[in-house]
């Protein structure tokens, strides 16, 4: 793909947006930095632009707000960035007049030179990533973490060469926009409702998880939780070749754990791996995090003694069910990482004493139910805050959990939990929903939470 002398627009002025106008600049093109919020100003996206080069005969224009149609009629390219549905009036504006509409994702790996490992999944992807990574760095020199961790593919790809490799975590908003990209081994963790506030239909949402092998070969590896319906069933459709990992059932061939160990089968015999205790990760869906990043590098051929030690010694990843601190007696985990049910879900069953619950959030149109119902024995009392707690609390009740207050800020709901927990027991926050509203992400959060925390007397 060609983009010197092209006309581009860029969608959104966020992290991803900015790094997509850089490469663009390098790579010979004129592009345009839109940004829907009119509270912004021209100087305020300079700046988190910062210095650029821009050659000769090359433009880099501004706009804030609507685009004009002069600028629509001339336009070679739209690059979307992830934040921005793909479905909207003016998206939709844009497809109808046949301009190539692009992600983040897709831009970048037009210009990538090495290989491309990538994970998706409602829950997971960040520790996952956060592995592979570290087993790919202790094997190879020129390795590239990126994607929806936090770091842009396209602030790293020129630096990629034909020796190097990139793993990347993918998010259902990315794919929704990739066309060409094609990791040579690739992961799809789990498929549980999410985000259907974006997607509207669990159909939509799962075909774009399915996205990041559509164009993978027979030659090439889709590591799947055999756990998992959705995963399971898409094996048998999937154009790679599925390597399954499995937690509650032994397999043939694949990844499993068993008696506390994780095995690799082939063809009807097994080797055991390692003991889980081995690791410092806590709960069961660490562990199935753990199979599908040493399934990976396997698929990679990373020799197997490289890939468990370094699981060894490998700590939690910030925000997923992170110790922070023990105060008068008493636990403190941040999970804010935990935007999901399904997410929040695995950090109730990771831990092991008496727990006081911090949740609620931005609503996403999810159900709370399962998530209550694995409370039994581990949730001694729920504290609720922001735009979803009213809708958790009757939840809960119809569920016969009674034992909730609602409070109106995160310090509230610190200063309450740290007022009744006792020696000997817990205090996690893990929301089940998004931050927005309350806080801009759920790192803002999750680092409030910790500071408050580390304030407790």
């Amino acid at each position: 793909m060609d983009f010197n002398k092209k006309k581009v627009l860029v969608v959104g002025s966020g992290k991803s947006g900015i790094a997509a106008v850089k490469l663009l600049l390098a790579a010979g093109a004129n592009p345009y930095l839109q940004d829907g919020n009119t509270k912004l100003t021209q100087e305020q996206m300079k700046e988190k632009l910062g210095e650029v080069t821009i050659g000769e005969g090359q433009n880099l224009g501004f706009i804030i707000g609507d685009v004009e149609e002069e600028i629509k009629g001339q336009l070679d390219y739209v690059v979307l960035s992830p934040g921005v549905p793909t479905d909207n009036d003016f998206v939709n504006d844009l497809r109808d007049r046949n301009i190539p509409i692009l992600g983040e994702i897709e831009l970048a790996f037009t210009f990538e030179q090495g290989d491309v490992l990538a994970i998706t999944g409602t829950n997971g992807k960040t520790t996952t990533t956060t592995l592979l990574g570290e087993i790919m760095k202790n094997y190879k020199e020129s390795i590239y973490v990126v994607g929806n961790i936090g770091n842009p593919y396209t602030d790293e790809v020129t630096k990629t060469e034909k020796t190097s490799v990139t793993v990347a975590e993918i998010s259902s908003f990315q794919l929704e926009t990739v066309h060409s990209f094609r990791p040579v081994v690739s992961a799809i963790l789990n498929v549980t409702p999410d985000h259907l506030d974006r997607h509207h239909t669990m159909e939509n949402y799962v075909k774009a998880k399915e996205d990041i092998a559509r164009n993978q070969t027979k030659a090439e590896i889709c590591v799947l939780n055999y756990e998992d319906e959705y995963t399971r069933e898409f094996a048998a459709r999937c154009q790679a070749t599925p390597v399954f990992f499995a937690s509650a059932h032994e397999l043939e061939d694949g990844f499993y754990y068993k008696d506390e160990c994780i095995f690799k089968a082939v063809a009807g015999k097994s080797e055991r791996l390692m003991n889980i205790h081995e690791m410092s990760l806590l709960g069961i869906h660490n562990v199935e995090n753990v199979m599908a990043a040493i399934a990976m590098a396997d698929a990679y051929h990373v020799p197997m003694d490289t890939i468990l030690d370094t699981v060894r010694k490998f700590k939690a990843v910030e925000h997923r069910i992170e110790y922070v601190d023990t105060k008068n007696g008493v636990d403190y985990y941040n999970d804010s990482k935990g935007t999901n049910p399904d997410a929040a879900i695995k950090a109730v069953r990771a831990m092991i004493k008496p727990t006081y619950l911090i949740g609620g959030g931005y609503d996403k149109q999810s159900t709370y139910d399962e998530w209550i119902e694995s409370f039994e024995g581990k949730v001694k009392a729920l504290v609720l805050l922001g735009q979803t707690a009213e809708a958790i609390a009757e939840c809960a009740k119809r569920h016969g959990f009674e034992n909730y207050v609602l409070v109106d800020s995160l310090q509230e709901a610190v200063d309450y939990c740290s007022a009744h927990a006792t020696e000997g027991e817990a205090v996690l926050l893990s929301p089940a929903c998004a931050s927005w509203g309350m806080f801009p992400n759920y790192e803002v959060r999750g680092n409030m939470f910790k500071d408050m925390v580390r304030a407790i007397k």
